[in-house]
């Protein structure tokens, strides 16, 4: 992770793809992923759609709230067009679907290995690798992958609308590639979260996350050993759990990080504000994640907020990620 960025080194920090590094699981496979054509179908993306009108959004932390090093400030205008968003995450259901027509192999099947929280692991003892340096209740864990999200002795049963997890944002790019969509701009995922609210702190407004029962999915007790899953979920829940915004949209906050198409700068609002051109990074720039994740506390990581940021590399993948996907919507068209 990146120092004062994702890189909290906390329950949300997530580790990299060169975890490989800390817990010395020796050289990688060099990564070939073949490339995808799109769905034979024209119903092969099942997610159901919120249409977002156009509008200006005023972007970054208005409470507060924000993390030192995030990048959440200053607050600043930004005109939006309109877009089309999936209601929820992508689901395990809807992955395997695409898996099936595709025959795509994610990174996480690719490298052998994956980032599975200490609590989540379900795997025999030699394919755990060993802790995340700075993060230890982070694993590398042999055979974790999407269909195996706690590691070889785990399996999707039961698990088929909770979010897809050990996806990389490549992963991600390759489904929205078969599916003919695209990853959410990070200007779009926070327009969509805020759900008209402006300024709010999270999806439903300004109040605590378990006022008046739990709104989210985030980590209850102490931190990393004792979760009561008071909120009933130790890990993901299913994808229309709790309430859904004012747009129609289900946990955006909470459950799991989401990846979006911007690469990551801990100015871009910064620039955005001073009318200068966003960062596009390279290939293996980090990339933008939003919306944090069943690891957030506020105790320790703030991150359940509409204007939250992280990062990680694209090829990083883990049990707490996920995606949804967007598409261009002719408001004029429509009328």
């Amino acid at each position: 992770m990146n120092d004062g960025v994702a890189g909290c080194v906390c329950g949300c920090g997530m580790p990299p793809r060169s975890i490989s590094q800390s817990i010395e699981i020796g050289s990688r496979p060099a990564l070939v992923v073949p490339p995808v054509g799109p769905s034979s179908s024209a119903s092969g993306h099942r997610v159901e759609q919120v249409r977002i009108p156009a509008g200006t959004l005023l972007m970054g932390d208005s409470s507060g709230d924000h993390n030192p090093g995030d990048g959440e400030l200053p607050v600043h205008a930004v005109d939006v067009t309109a877009f089309e968003i999936d209601a929820t995450t992508v689901t395990n259901g809807d992955f395997a679907r695409f898996v099936a027509e595709s025959g795509y192999r994610t990174e996480a099947e690719v490298f052998g290995y994956s980032a599975v929280f200490h609590l989540a692991i379900e795997a025999d003892p030699a394919d755990i690798m060993g802790p995340a340096g700075g993060a230890p209740w982070w694993f590398g864990v042999r055979g974790a992958d999407w269909e195996h999200p706690g590691g070889r002795n785990s399996d999707l049963v039961g698990l088929e609308q909770h979010p897809v997890v050990h996806v990389s944002w490549n992963d991600a790019h390759a489904y929205c590639e078969w599916a003919g969509r695209r990853l959410p701009s990070e200007v779009e995922w926070e327009y969509a979260s805020r759900g008209r609210l402006v300024g709010a702190r999270c999806p439903w407004g300004d109040q605590e996350v378990d006022e008046g029962g739990w709104r989210a999915n985030i980590w209850q007790g102490v931190f990393p050993g004792v979760n009561t899953a008071e909120d009933g979920w130790l890990t993901t829940a299913p994808v229309r759990s709790f309430e859904p915004n004012d747009y129609g949209l289900w946990q955006t906050v909470g459950n799991v990080w989401e990846w979006c198409e911007d690469a990551f700068a801990a100015d871009a609002h910064l620039r955005r504000a001073e009318g200068r051109p966003a960062e596009h990074g390279s290939h293996a720039s980090p990339r933008v994640l939003r919306g944090g994740s069943y690891l957030c506390h506020s105790s320790y990581c703030n991150r359940y907020r509409n204007s939250a940021r992280s990062s990680n590399t694209p090829d990083s993948s883990m049990g707490n990620a996920g995606f949804r996907t967007v598409s261009a919507w002719d408001e004029e068209a429509v009328t």
